[in-house]
C-alpha cells in the first residue's frame, strides 16, 4: 500500500499542516525539512508533481538560461548551484543559447511556458526585454555578473573593474607601459567594467590610453585569434596583452602560437579564468580567477530566498559584489628600462 502524508506525520513527529506546507513550497523549518524528507526516503513516498504544481502554482524548477554551456565559467557555476538547488527539491532547466539573443529570448519563452517557478540568467540581450516580460508575472530573476538597465532585479557580480585594475598593476609592476587588452562585446556590463579598470589603471600611473592597444572581442576563441592578429599588427611594440575572458584567453595563445610569438619572452600575457589551463600553458599564465563557487552559492542563496518570501512582499532587489583573485604564473616578464623606450 502506497505511503500517504499521514505516515510522513507518524515517522517524523509534525503536524500534517508541516508536512502539507512542505509539499506545497512553504517555509519550513531546516531541520524539518531534513526530516520530512528522510521519511520521504524510507516510505518510498512518490509525490505527484503535476498535481501539485496546479494545486500551488509551483513547479519547483528554476529556469537557467546561459550563454555557452561549454563556457568553463558557466560549467562550473552550474554544476555548484544545481547541488544547492536540488537539495531544496529544486530541479534546474539548463537552456544553452549559444551567445545568440534570438535563441536566449526563445528560451525564456520555453521556460515561461514550463512554468518555472524562477529564472536564472547570465544574459547576451542587455535590453532584457524577454526577461522583463517574464518579471512581469510575478516570479524572481537572478542574473549572473550582468546588469540590465531598466530590470529591477537581484543579481550576483563579480567586481570586474577591480580585477581589471589589479591585473594591469602587475604588468605596470614589470615595467610594462604599451599594455594591450582584448575585451569582450561592448554592450555587455561586464564587459565595459574591464575595459573600464584598464583605462582607470593608465590614469592612476597618469599614462595616457593608446586607442590602437584595445580591442573588442566576443567572448569566443576566434575572437581572442582575431584579437591578438589585430592587436600585434597595429602595435608592434606592444611588449603585454590582457585577455578578459577564457575562450579568448585560449584564443589569444593558439594566436601567438601561430604568429610564432614567445611567452613571455616577446609578448607577457595575463589572461581569465580556467586554472587548469593557465596550469597546462608552458609557461604557467597569470590569470584573474573568478570565484565561481561563490557566485554559484549566493545566486542560488538568493533564489531559493525569492522562492520562500510572499508574492506581496515588495523589497529592494539583492547586489552581491565578489571579489576576484590574481593566481600569478611565470607568463609577465620583468622589463629592463630601456625596452619601455
Amino acid at each position: 500500500m502506497a505511503a500517504t502524508m499521514k505516515d510522513i506525520a507518524r515517522r517524523t513527529g509534525l503536524g500534517l499542516a508541516t508536512i502539507s506546507s512542505y509539499f506545497n513550497g512553504g517555509n519550513v523549518r531546516e531541520k524539518n525539512r531534513v526530516k520530512i524528507e528522510e521519511a520521504i526516503q524510507e516510505l518510498h513516498y512518490e509525490v505527484n508533481e503535476v498535481a501539485r504544481g496546479l494545486k500551488t502554482n509551483a513547479t519547483k524548477t528554476i529556469g537557467v538560461v546561459i550563454p555557452e554551456l561549454n563556457n568553463t565559467f558557466c560549467a562550473e557555476i552550474i554544476t555548484e548551484m544545481e547541488d544547492v538547488l536540488r537539495s531544496h527539491g529544486y530541479a534546474p532547466i539548463v537552456c544553452d543559447c549559444r551567445t545568440d539573443k534570438k535563441l536566449e529570448r526563445d528560451a525564456v519563452e520555453f521556460l515561461s511556458r514550463k512554468r518555472v517557478d524562477g529564472i536564472i540568467s547570465m544574459p547576451v540581450d542587455a535590453e532584457g526585454n524577454h526577461l522583463k516580460k517574464f518579471q512581469k508575472i510575478g516570479k524572481p530573476i537572478v542574473l549572473i555578473d550582468r546588469r540590465i538597465q531598466e530590470l529591477s532585479c537581484d543579481s550576483v557580480l563579480v567586481d570586474n573593474e577591480k580585477a581589471a585594475e589589479d591585473a594591469m598593476r602587475v604588468f605596470f609592476k614589470a615595467g610594462h607601459r604599451k599594455i594591450g587588452i582584448i575585451g569582450g562585446p561592448e554592450g555587455i556590463s561586464t564587459a565595459q567594467e574591464r575595459l573600464q579598470g584598464y583605462r582607470s589603471a593608465y590614469e592612476k600611473e597618469n599614462l595616457p590610453v593608446r586607442e590602437s592597444l584595445i580591442y573588442h572581442g566576443d567572448y569566443t576563441i576566434q575572437g581572442g585569434v582575431r584579437g591578438i592578429e589585430k592587436l600585434v599588427a597595429d602595435n608592434p611594440d606592444m611588449t603585454a596583452v590582457f585577455v578578459t575572458n577564457y575562450e579568448m584567453t585560449m584564443g589569444a595563445v593558439i594566436g601567438m602560437n601561430e604568429l610564432d610569438l614567445k611567452i613571455p619572452e616577446q609578448l607577457s600575457m595575463i589572461g581569465f579564468d580556467n586554472l587548469q589551463f593557465a596550469r597546462a600553458c608552458s609557461p604557467k599564465l597569470t590569470i584573474v580567477a573568478q570565484p565561481t563557487s561563490g557566485i554559484a552559492r549566493e545566486v542560488a542563496s538568493i533564489m531559493l530566498k525569492r522562492l520562500g518570501e510572499a508574492e506581496s512582499e515588495e523589497t529592494e532587489p539583492i547586489t552581491e559584489k565578489l571579489g576576484a583573485e590574481i593566481i600569478m604564473g611565470k607568463s609577465v616578464r620583468v622589463l629592463k628600462e630601456k625596452e619601455n623606450s
